[in-house]
């Protein structure tokens, strides 16, 4: 094992719970007990759970879990009044690697119709949850299955445009099985909030595609991959040193040595920072970039604030991003 590293800080200054060499750790027997211990009772509870009426009228309403709020944004806005979403991963400074839950979130997990995870190893502790808490009936979306992705490929698909409208799909097609009756109004749900609320999000997406494409730029771990690869952007960071920081394990020497160079003499236009996880090594890179005038743009990895709709939370970052692409190439 390597040599222990300070906790990276939080943007607000907190320490955040971000040890990712334990994205792997198994559930003590303490909790896997407790979580067990809440199937009996929540599965009797559940059919009153799931017979509540949505607005004025008599549909039910789908219990929804997400493992993490930026699904559980997405699911809330595409089931309007017919869902009730509960997200497990909701404090920006909780790492969905290595999150470990409690017995309230197996409640939760047992009372759902319809739960949500990432996969691709991203909440390994999410299928832990499920297997421990059965029901014949409910809906699993895993967002890595859907995608055909594995361990071990970028986890971050929620920064990818295609990879978000297939998830959108998916949840609206999983509802409408789950409540036929209301399939049109779900329909005309993801009709809205694809054209209409994703409209500046979509553009964004465009504008900078169209603009920027093949630009070279830099960033900090790996969740900033698929959003490169969505906008046209050309990563010039070295995927093993990405990978390792997303993981928390020691990036190489050689790796931070180019990362450097690159720096040093002005190989990217800009540099793209996750503030919810750093390190003394990617500060010392933010500092260099700023130093030499190369434009620094922040990302997070969930919800900042938590109570931000993913919309709103995306064309903030985007408007950052593109901001920064501008300032550095003046286009």
């Amino acid at each position: 094992m390597n040599a222990a590293r300070p906790l990276p800080r939080s943007s607000a200054g907190g320490t955040r719970i971000s040890n990712r060499r334990a994205v792997r750790t198994v559930l003590g027997l303490a909790a896997v007990a407790a979580l067990t211990l809440v199937t009996a009772c929540s599965t009797a509870s559940k059919s009153t759970a799931n017979s509540g009426s949505a607005g004025g009228g008599g549909s039910k309403v789908i219990q929804v879990t997400a493992a993490e709020n930026f699904w559980g944004s997405i699911a809330t806005q595409l089931g309007g009044e017919h869902v009730k979403v509960t997200s497990i991963i909701t404090n920006p400074d909780t790492d969905p690697h290595s999150y470990e839950p409690t017995a309230a979130d197996g409640r939760t997990i047992a009372d759902a119709d319809f739960v949500i995870t990432n996969g691709i190893g991203y909440d390994a502790w999410s299928d832990k949850l499920l297997a421990t808490n059965p029901a014949s009936g409910r809906t699993a979306l895993k967002v890595g299955d859907l995608l055909g992705l594995k361990e071990g490929d970028n986890p971050h698909q929620w920064y990818s445009a295609d990879s978000l409208h297939k998830v959108i799909d998916q949840i609206t097609a999983d509802y409408k099985k789950l409540d036929p009756a209301d399939a049109a109004y779900f329909d005309a749900q993801q009709a809205t909030f694809t054209t209409k609320t994703l409209a500046q999000y979509n553009q964004l997406e465009a504008d900078i595609k169209a603009k920027y494409a093949g630009t070279p730029i830099g960033a900090s771990e790996s969740i900033v991959t698929p959003l490169a690869e969505s906008l046209g952007l050309k990563m010039l960071t070295p995927e093993t040193f990405l990978d390792a920081e997303s993981e928390g394990t020691d990036p190489t020497a050689a790796d931070k040595s180019t990362i450097d160079q690159q720096i040093a003499q002005k190989q990217i236009a800009i540099y793209v920072f996750n503030t919810q996880n750093s390190d003394p090594d990617v500060m010392a890179q933010v500092a260099a970039a700023k130093a030499k005038g190369i434009p620094v743009a922040q990302v997070t990895e969930t919800l900042a604030p938590a109570s931000a709709t993913f919309q709103d939370w995306q064309v903030q970052q985007l408007q950052g991003i593109e901001a920064a692409l501008k300032q550095a190439t003046g286009k």
